[in-house]
């Protein structure tokens, strides 16, 4: 992969999280519970980490970080009701998941590699936390 391609998939990913923050910000204004404005919280500081991971990153391989926010918070945004944007919110945690798992073989960065490996994993830990949290609404239990 040269540089230019992997600079490009840094920032597109870095778009993503961004997006990701803001969703989790909008989150924190809505949360009926001191549940899921601390779920909202632990979202946004997750998010938010991996900005800053991929800002450094881009920033340590010669790049300049962009300071975009990706469309995706837009759509999220435009959906009523906690459930349908957390529904959304975690499938976009899965396309990056997926992007993640394709990118992470074709790094030679073995600082880099780690990173993503470590976010990946983070990811699939929210994906994971995120489905419990549409269970419960689901069933009354949040």
């Amino acid at each position: 992969m040269d540089a230019d391609e992997l600079l490009a998939a840094l920032n597109e990913l870095l778009e993503a999280e961004r997006a990701g923050v803001r969703v989790a910000l909008a989150g924190r204004k809505t949360a009926s519970t001191e549940t899921m404005d601390a779920f909202m919280t632990r979202l946004r500081d997750d998010e938010a980490r991996w900005c800053a991971m991929l800002a450094g990153q881009i920033e340590r391989l010669g790049g300049s970080a962009s300071s975009q926010c990706g469309a995706f918070y837009d759509k999220v945004m435009a959906l009523d009701g906690t459930v349908q944007r957390l529904s959304l919110l975690n499938r976009g945690q899965g396309w990056v998941v997926r992007r993640l798992e394709a990118l992470i073989p074709r790094v030679e960065d073995e600082v880099l590699r780690a990173d993503l490996r470590e976010m990946a994993d983070s990811h699939v830990e929210n994906i994971a936390a995120t489905d419990q949290v549409i269970l419960d609404m689901r069933s009354g239990a949040a």
